[in-house]
């Protein structure tokens, strides 16, 4: 039978961070890995993973349901260019406006609010008549997903072990990829099953329920206690660890948090001038570039595989000549992506188990370098035709969705929530999100355009150098947060 676990005795006033990290040993002094996660933790996971498949679900779908919106309301180009852009145009405003509003706020509540803006503006564009109510909708639903950003890293970094923060934030952040196949595989079911203009709607009807199912869920979660030490709230925040970590058996049986020896004041907002201060200057760099870097890529290859899959399969626009042939093509698109976006979970995985062991900034480099490869490959197809023109565009985009999910789409947004102190990690977290999707609306509303403009080939050469320039900057800009408590991060860094 299993000895008993014990928890390692308390010897004084301890920092949120020290609770959660401490760890069980055996009756013969052997020390667990990490410490057991609570029901609490789990919960809080959970729910921000859930977050993390809407963003994926509703982005990537847009990508499906694209080309009925178009033929519903007749767009022209350039309003199709906005259509595609404005969810990513809302994560951006989201991301900076009330991502930061966290630090201020609380974590709690912010995670809160996001999920109710996601299902208003989700249940209005299922009802919207016009382009301007669409583009309002989708807006609105960025706007959500935005906030989300930062809020839901800082929530699961805050309140798990520093041993496993890698794994689990990226875990959750690996289910936008879920969400991605899963956006790309219910629109194609939904085109099966209504093959209609108004099958769009459907689609995003699809996540109406459950997003408040997790909706209400998270008025149930606890709220951030190393927030509530930074707000100088140590009684409340000694009362929140003890929920967060309540076991059975229970350890620790009390929590009596570090003060300090002088009262603080209860911190004042601080603007986003701090991030350039010369403590954050670095991190802020680290955090952003390489973010907007990817973005560029990953965004343009996610939201345009079917439209490009759907051009290369009906042999043009020009065959497209009635409802029945866009239907068509847009099941056979939907396919293809959906095949194609199954590496973005493989990649996903990988980046979960690899990393708390071989840290974020080596693998984020080495992913930059192989979604460069990945683009290359693509780019072969220009001159090949058939089906062996698909087959090197498909293992192109499969090579480049493994790698940017392996390191640099999963390391950013890793790196983002653990390079700044507490006090402005919401609002640096929030900063990098918003810098990066500046390089999402970017693509989104420029990528049809200038591969009108420049061609398939250019394109994926421009995009391969500046994934190369994403593996530079990181090198140069390198913080290693792996295995590393927020709070030494945080200092070490100051």
């Amino acid at each position: 039978m299993a000895e008993e676990v014990h928890a390692v005795p308390s010897t004084g006033p301890k920092t949120v961070q020290d609770y959660i990290d401490e760890l069980p040993t055996w009756s013969d002094g052997t020390a667990l890995n990490a410490p057991p996660m609570t029901g609490m933790q789990w919960r809080i996971w959970s729910l921000a993973a859930a977050g993390k498949f809407f963003e994926g679900f509703v982005v990537f779908m847009t990508g499906v349901a694209l080309p009925l919106v178009v033929r519903e309301f007749n767009l022209l180009p350039a309003e199709r260019g906005i259509a595609g852009a404005a969810s990513l145009a809302g994560i951006l405003v989201g991301a900076l406006f009330l991502g930061g509003l966290s630090d201020h706020f609380g974590r709690k509540r912010m995670f809160i609010t996001e999920m109710v803006l996601f299902c208003a503006f989700l249940a209005m564009l299922i009802l919207c008549t016009n382009f301007a109510a669409l583009v309002t909708c989708l807006f609105g639903l960025g706007l959500a997903l935005g906030c989300d950003y930062p809020t839901a890293h800082m929530i699961i970094s805050e309140s798990t072990p520093s041993a496993n923060r890698g794994k689990l934030v990226i875990g959750a952040f690996g289910f936008q990829a879920v969400g991605a196949l899963a956006g790309t595989g219910i629109g194609w079911l939904v085109l099966i099953l209504v093959p209609k203009l108004s099958a769009w709607r459907w689609m995003f009807g699809t996540a109406l329920i459950p997003a408040l199912v997790v909706t209400i869920g998270r008025f149930f979660v606890t709220e951030s206690p190393s927030w509530l030490v930074v707000r100088g709230e140590h009684d409340e925040a000694e009362k929140t660890a003890f929920r967060l970590l309540e076991r059975s058996p229970r350890y620790p049986k009390t929590i009596k948090l570090a003060r300090p020896d002088k009262p603080r004041k209860k911190p004042r907002g601080q603007s986003f001038l701090a991030l350039f201060s010369e403590r954050n200057r670095r991190a802020t760099i680290l955090a952003s570039v390489p973010w907007f870097i990817q973005d560029v890529s990953t965004y343009g290859i996610g939201i345009f595989t079917p439209t490009i899959l759907a051009s290369l399969l009906s042999g043009g626009p020009d065959r497209i000549r009635s409802l029945r042939d866009s239907i068509a093509a847009a099941i056979l698109a939907a396919q293809g992506a959906a095949l194609i976006n199954v590496l973005l979970i493989v990649g996903i995985a990988f980046a979960v188990v690899l990393a708390d062991k071989l840290g974020r900034i080596r693998l984020q480099i080495f992913g930059f370098f192989g979604c460069a490869a990945g683009l290359l490959t693509a780019s072969f197809s220009v001159d090949a035709t058939g089906m062996t023109k698909l087959a090197i565009i498909c293992a192109g985009f499969m090579l480049f969705n493994f790698m940017t999910n392996l390191g640099p789409n999963s390391q950013t947004y890793l790196l983002a929530g653990e390079v700044f102190p507490t006090e402005v990690r919401g609002m640096g977290a929030g900063f990098a999100a918003a810098f990066a999707k500046i390089g999402a609306v970017m693509t989104a509303f420029l990528f049809p355009i200038i591969l009108a403009g420049v061609g398939t080939r250019l394109l994926l050469y421009g995009l391969a150098a500046f994934s190369v320039l994403g593996a530079a900057v990181t090198a140069r800009y390198r913080i290693e947060t792996t295995g590393v408590s927020l709070d030494r991060i945080g200092r070490a860094e100051g």
